[in-house]
């Protein structure tokens, strides 16, 4: 499903402007002054684009009266803008605020960057750190450093157990019924091979050893 823009601006030519550049890649819902912003505030949008300086109800009101009610990136478009102005805007609940004449691309780019984060900040995710090792076991990814650490389903769910279970000393038959189950066709050799990935992985972005041999017992995370 496409994100929903709310394009708010007394100009009708800057609104179909924008609007035709949007509409392939974004739902565009648009309003050409305040009241009607309010009342398309009410379909929820993704973000909304809304012009400060409009007759009767500003935009500065508008964002006032909507913001408690909707929780989307807020940008003002606005001719000209001074230090104190853009401290009322924020206050008033305000993002971003982009100064005319701007371009549609520069444009373009602020609204996914602004989607990008909203998306970062509502995914639910289970995070930890080790150190510089990051595991996400929401997204199922590995990083270090920020790079991606490339791990199959079964070397992720390995590294699942173990780092979920920092310290605790897991034998191969014990690791192999919790990722294959106690009715997988393999065998817990499986296991060794999978670690030896799974570090080898590891090893290609960081010095630090997280998956330690205990020698006659198993393996542990140490991170």
């Amino acid at each position: 499903m496409k994100p929903t823009l709310l394009i708010v601006d007394d100009e009708r030519g800057i609104v179909d402007t924008m609007k035709a550049y949007f509409s392939p890649q974004y739902e565009v819902l648009t309003a050409y002054n305040g009241q009607r912003a309010v009342q398309k505030a009410e379909k929820q949008p993704d973000l909304i684009l809304l012009d400060i300086n409009m007759p009767g109800m500003d935009g500065l009101t508008v964002c006032q009266t909507i913001r408690e009610h909707v929780s989307c990136p807020i940008l003002f478009l606005t001719a000209r803008i001074e230090s104190a102005d853009q401290i009322t805007g924020f206050q008033a609940g305000a993002d971003d605020y982009i100064v005319k004449p701007f371009g549609l691309d520069e444009l373009a780019a602020r609204i996914a960057a602004h989607l990008c984060r909203e998306r970062r900040r509502n995914r639910p995710s289970n995070l930890r750190f080790f150190g510089e090792c990051a595991v996400d076991y929401s997204a199922r990814t590995v990083t270090v450093r920020g790079e991606a650490v490339p791990l199959s389903r079964r070397e992720f769910d390995i590294l699942e157990l173990l780092s979920l279970n920092a310290g605790q000393v897991f034998d191969r038959e014990r690791i192999y019924e919790n990722v294959w189950g106690i009715d997988g066709g393999g065998s817990s050799d499986t296991v060794m091979e999978h670690i030896r990935k799974i570090r080898a992985k590891l090893a290609a972005h960081t010095l630090r050893s997280y998956i330690e041999t205990v020698w006659g017992c198993g393996y542990k995370w140490s991170g």
